[in-house]
């Protein structure tokens, strides 16, 4: 593929990602197995659309789907620290048990806004189910909702990575793996 020339190291390959992902569609299915309500998995458009897919079609439970987007990044490497939500959900989360589908935990201000987002709308928990974590990078705490948990697919060094729905300015989204992007792409 044309784009593996940009990639400096691949740090996930695809079967690593298929075997998280399972083993993180089995944790979310053990954890809310009984639950009263349907879960509602939230993804984060648009980075995290691939990682959403493959992690609700494992889940052994109903669950319905619907998708949140918030920005904060432009077309740049930086956040803004200033995220806002640019199209909000369909389905009616009140009473329900949300899990926000993230591609990468960075800084945790757009967790941090759509956790309070879901929060107001009367969902009765809100976990997050993220690919990546980067803690060396979170600016804030994340406080989730009621029984909320956290399942974090891999801790992420603080590179600039793409791929399994991850960009740059829009590209890179279909590699199959995750990878560090060359610095020359984006500088």
């Amino acid at each position: 593929m044309a784009l593996d020339a940009d990639i400096e190291t691949v740090l996930w390959t695809e079967a690593d990602i298929a075997t998280r992902v399972a083993e993180l569609a089995s944790q979310i299915s053990d954890d809310f197995l009984g639950a009263s309500s349907p879960l509602v998995a939230v993804g984060v458009a648009t980075g995290a659309f691939l990682f959403l897919a493959d992690v609700v079609r494992r889940i052994k439970l109903p669950v319905e789907v619907d998708f949140i987007r918030a920005e904060s990044y432009g077309a740049g490497t930086e956040s803004s620290g200033a995220p806002r939500i640019s199209c909000d959900l369909k389905i009616d989360v009140a009473g329900k048990h949300v899990i926000l589908v993230e591609d990468i935990v960075d800084t945790g201000n757009t967790l941090l806004c759509l956790i309070a987002h879901l929060k107001s709308k009367g969902a009765s928990s809100v976990s997050v189910c993220t690919l990546l974590n980067k803690p060396a990078r979170r600016k804030v705490e994340l406080k989730l909702v009621g029984e909320g948990k956290f399942y974090c697919g891999f801790e992420c060094p603080d590179y600039f990575v793409v791929g399994y729905g991850m960009d740059f300015a829009e590209l890179y989204r279909n590699l199959p793996y995750v990878g560090v992007l060359k610095p020359e792409m984006y500088k």
